[in-house]
C-alpha cells in the first residue's frame, strides 16, 4: 500500500514537470515551424535552403548539449541528495563553459556559412537564401548556448514553468518579427529568409536576458566566489563525464542526419523540400514523448540521488508505455490527414504525393522513436551515459545512413526508401534500450556516493 501511494505521488510530481516542459517544447518547435510555414508562402526554394541551414545549426547546437545534459543530470542527483552548494558549482561552471564555446561556434557558423553550405552541395538557386540566413542565425548562436544552460538548471529544480513562460514570449516576438521582416509589413523591408533569421535571433537574445533575471530571482541568487576557489575541477570532470557521451550520441544522430540530408539533396529540390516539411510536421507527433522523457529523466535523477532504484525503474516503465501510446495515436492521425497537411504547406503535387506516403511509413518510425527518446534520457539521468552513445553510434550509421544510401540512392526507392531505413534504425535501437532498462545495470552508475 505504501509503495502504491509513493508511486502515485511520484507520478503527480512528474505531471507537474511534464506539462510546462510539454508546452515549452511545443513552442520551441513552433519557433522553427513558424519560419517554415511563413517562408512556404514566400517560396519552396527558401524552405529547402533554410531546412539545410537548420540541419547544420541544430548540429552545432548539440555541442552546447555536452554541458547542458551534464548540468541537468548532476543538478537532479545533487538536489535529490540535498547537496545545494554542489548544484551551484555545476551551474556556474556550465555557464562559463557554454559562453566560451557559444562564442566560438557563433564565429564558425557566421564566417563559414558559404563554405559549410557548399560542402552540403546546395545548388546556386538555394545558396542565395541559405547563406544570408545562416550568417545571421549563426552569429548569435551563443544566445542559445546560455539559454539552454539556464533552462536545464531551472528544470532540474522543478521550476520548469519559468522556461515555458519565456518561450511563450519568444514565440510571440518571433511570429510578429517574421511577419514584419519576411513580407515587409509595418514599414519594414521585405527580407525573405534573412528577415526570418533576424527575427529568430532577436527573440533568442531577449530569451537569454529574461532567463538570467529569473535564474537570479527564483533559483540561484548569487554565485559566491568561495565556491569557485579553488576551481571545482571535479564538477567540470563530472559535467564532461556525463555530457561528452550523452551529447556524442545526439551529435552522432544529428551528423547522420546531415549526411542523409546530403543524400536527399542528390534526389532533387522536391525531395529536399518534402523532407523539410515532413520533419517540421512530424515533430509534433513525438512532442509528448520528448516532454515525458525530459520530465521523467529529472524525476529519475532525483530518485537515483535518493537511492530509490525500484521507484526509478517503475517510473521509467510508466513513461515508456505512455509515450508509445500517445505517439502511435498522433502518428496515425497525421497519416490519415497527410494530404490536407501538405496541401496547406505547398501547391506542388509531387511534394504532396511524396509527403503523404512518407507519413504512412512514419507511423512505425514513431513507435521506435518514442522508446529511444525515453530510454536515452532515462539511462543518462541514472548515470548510464556510455551505453546509449555506443548503441547510437553503431546502429545509426550502419542502418540509418547505410540503408538510406542503399535503399534511397542505389536501389532507387528515393525518399520513401530512406524513411524505411529510419524505421529500422529507430526500432532496432528501441529493442536494445528496453532490454538495457529491464536489466537494471544502470542502477550502480549514479554520481551521489
Amino acid at each position: 500500500m505504501e509503495q502504491a501511494i509513493q508511486q502515485t505521488n511520484i507520478r503527480k510530481g512528474l505531471t507537474k514537470l511534464v506539462i510546462p516542459i510539454f508546452i515549452e517544447t511545443l513552442l520551441i518547435m513552433m519557433l522553427g515551424a513558424v519560419d517554415t510555414i511563413m517562408l512556404s508562402q514566400y517560396s519552396d526554394e527558401s524552405v529547402a535552403a533554410v531546412g539545410v541551414v537548420n540541419q547544420i545549426v541544430m548540429f552545432a547546437f548539440l555541442i552546447f548539449e555536452v554541458i547542458n545534459i551534464g548540468t541537468s543530470v548532476l543538478c537532479s542527483q545533487y538536489l535529490g541528495a540535498g547537496l545545494k552548494n554542489k548544484m551551484v558549482q555545476v551551474v556556474g561552471v556550465a555557464l562559463l563553459l557554454n559562453l566560451v564555446v557559444g562564442v566560438l561556434v557563433s564565429a564558425i557558423l557566421h564566417y563559414g556559412a558559404a563554405t559549410l553550405l557548399g560542402w552540403m552541395g546546395l545548388r546556386p538557386e538555394l545558396l542565395k537564401y541559405g547563406i544570408g540566413y545562416m550568417e545571421i542565425v549563426g552569429a548569435f548562436a551563443f544566445f542559445q548556448a546560455i539559454s539552454l544552460t539556464i533552462s536545464a538548471s531551472l528544470r532540474s529544480a522543478n521550476k520548469a514553468i519559468y522556461p515555458m513562460l519565456v518561450t511563450v514570449l519568444v514565440n510571440v516576438m518571433n511570429i510578429i518579427g517574421n511577419y514584419s521582416l519576411i513580407f515587409g509589413k509595418f514599414g519594414f523591408p521585405a527580407l525573405g529568409a534573412e528577415g526570418a533569421a533576424i527575427s529568430t535571433s532577436v527573440a533568442r537574445g531577449v530569451s537569454m536576458v529574461v532567463l538570467f533575471v529569473i535564474l537570479f530571482k527564483k533559483h540561484i541568487p548569487s554565485f559566491p566566489l568561495a565556491l569557485f576557489r579553488p576551481f571545482p575541477w571535479k564538477e567540470l570532470k563530472n559535467l564532461l563525464k556525463v555530457g561528452l557521451p550523452s551529447a556524442g550520441e545526439n551529435m552522432s544522430y544529428s551528423f547522420s542526419q546531415v549526411v542523409i540530408t546530403y543524400l536527399i539533396n542528390i534526389l532533387g529540390n522536391d525531395s529536399l523540400a518534402t523532407r523539410t516539411y515532413t520533419v517540421n510536421t512530424t515533430m509534433f507527433v513525438y512532442l509528448f514523448a520528448i516532454a515525458m522523457a525530459q520530465g521523467g529523466a529529472i524525476s529519475i535523477g532525483h530518485l537515483v540521488g535518493q537511492k530509490k532504484i525500484r521507484a526509478a525503474y517503475l517510473l521509467g516503465k510508466y513513461v515508456m508505455r505512455l509515450s508509445i501510446l500517445v505517439s502511435l495515436i498522433l502518428s496515425c492521425i497525421w497519416a490519415i490527414f497527410g494530404h490536407t497537411i501538405f496541401s496547406l504547406l505547398t501547391k506542388n503535387e509531387n511534394i504532396i504525393r511524396l509527403g503523404v506516403t512518407i507519413l504512412i511509413v512514419d507511423v512505425i518510425v514513431e513507435i521506435g522513436r518514442a522508446v529511444n527518446i525515453y530510454a536515452t534520457n532515462a539511462l543518462r539521468s541514472a548515470g548510464d551515459v556510455n551505453f546509449p552513445f555506443y548503441v547510437g553510434l553503431v546502429v545509426q550509421w550502419t542502418v540509418s545512413v547505410g540503408l538510406s544510401y542503399l535503399l534511397g540512392i542505389h536501389w532507387g526507392w528515393g525518399l520513401v526508401g530512406m524513411w524505411c531505413a529510419f524505421l529500422l534504425d529507430e526500432n532496432i535501437r528501441a529493442f536494445i534500450f528496453v532490454k538495457r532498462w529491464n536489466s537494471l545495470k544502470w542502477a550502480k552508475k549514479g554520481f551521489v556516493k
